[in-house]
């Protein structure tokens, strides 16, 4: 069924293809056909950053910036949603058209912007939700604040989320946002780190709660780096690493029609590289922080690749425009199968009460 729905969408420009999914989704949910959709498995949960997820498959950010059909989106049987990028303020993202498919390739260029209502709209529409799976809410940088300033707006964002996210994700490789990768740097992550652990231990220490923070990366660092990047993490109290975001290379794809579109490309392409990245972090870290793998990922076989890697969890998101609703519950079922022989690595376990209580950000 996906496969004529899907035929019908690649008439239509990607980015009004996607709205178009979008309502339709709520619309089968308003009239109680959503349940369709949703697979009949049972629950597979696992437990990372102290949060149980009733299955180790959930929606990357991307796919809902705004938050406005979390409902719909929960119907389709994902294991935690994550909503955003958002960014403090309303901004319009990059001018159109600025999503591009590579059906050859199974694959999306996009340069978006962290086009958003800003974090206002997004907590109004998101706090009286009350999801079955974990709602990450993944947060970034205005285009206009100076990266000096960059701590500001995350942690300005933060604080407007805390007490509506089960999680938080700290954006800082799109590479659609003028410099926001040089938050990678060793002493901007430092800073950027260090200014967020004592936002969470004040808000923490206010609300008696202590929400995780995962924070995602480029694909396109080098070893080197992401050890070093791991080991800040680590230092500074993240809760988890999120590998990767999309790529700006282009050699698996060079000789198609629009691959030298400027942004990030996702989709088959970005599986190799994005499951390198998560191997190289999982025996760097060593089971000291979850790793949650997002890239490529076009099939159940391809999900578990992310857990022989190191992955705790995966996400979806090209994949999804490409396979359709199927691809959840196909890599639900090929995780399943996997766990129940595999020997399963525990997760780091999350601060205790007393911890939290003394403000350990």
């Amino acid at each position: 069924m996906y496969g004529l729905a899907r035929a019908l969408l690649f008439t239509l420009d990607p980015e009004t293809a996607h709205d178009l999914t979008l309502h339709a989704l709520a619309g089968a949910r308003a009239i109680g056909a959503a349940r369709a959709l949703h697979p009949r498995l049972p629950d597979d949960p696992v437990t990372v950053m102290g949060l149980r997820f009733p299955n180790p498959v959930g929606l990357a950010a991307g796919l809902d910036k705004n938050g406005a059909f979390v409902g719909p989106l929960a119907d389709l049987g994902f294991g935690a949603l994550e909503v955003g990028t958002v960014t403090p303020r309303p901004q319009p993202g990059n001018a159109r058209p600025r999503l591009f498919r590579l059906p050859q390739a199974g694959a999306l260029i996009n340069r978006l912007g962290f086009n958003n209502d800003g974090v206002e709209a997004l907590v109004a529409r998101v706090r009286a939700w009350r999801p079955a799976a974990p709602l990450g809410i993944n947060l970034g940088k205005n285009g206009d604040t100076p990266i000096e300033r960059a701590g500001d707006d995350y942690a300005q964002a933060l604080a407007a989320v805390y007490p509506y996210a089960a999680y938080v994700t700290i954006n800082i490789s799109s590479p659609n946002t003028r410099e926001l990768r040089a938050l990678q740097g060793a002493s901007e992550l430092d800073g950027l780190l260090a200014r967020l652990a004592a936002e969470r231990a004040r808000l923490a220490d206010r609300t008696g709660r202590r929400v995780p923070i995962a924070v995602k990366i480029a694909p396109d660092l080098a070893e080197v780096d992401l050890q070093r990047l791991a080991d800040a993490l680590v230092a500074h109290g993240a809760d988890a690493v999120i590998a990767t975001n999309t790529t700006v290379a282009r050699d698996p794809v060079a000789h198609l029609p629009e691959a030298q579109q400027a942004g990030g490309l996702s989709g088959r392409p970005l599986f190799a590289p994005s499951t390198h990245v998560v191997r190289v972090l999982a025996q760097h870290l060593q089971g000291a922080l979850p790793i949650i793998g997002v890239g490529g990922i076009f099939s159940g076989a391809d999900a578990v690749e992310k857990l022989r890697a190191g992955a705790s969890l995966v996400q979806l998101y090209t994949g999804l425009v490409y396979r359709g609703p199927a691809l959840i519950a196909e890599c639900r079922r090929a995780i399943a199968q996997y766990r129940s022989v595999a020997p399963v690595t525990p997760s780091p376990s999350p601060p205790s009460e007393g911890e939290v209580r003394a403000g350990n950000g």
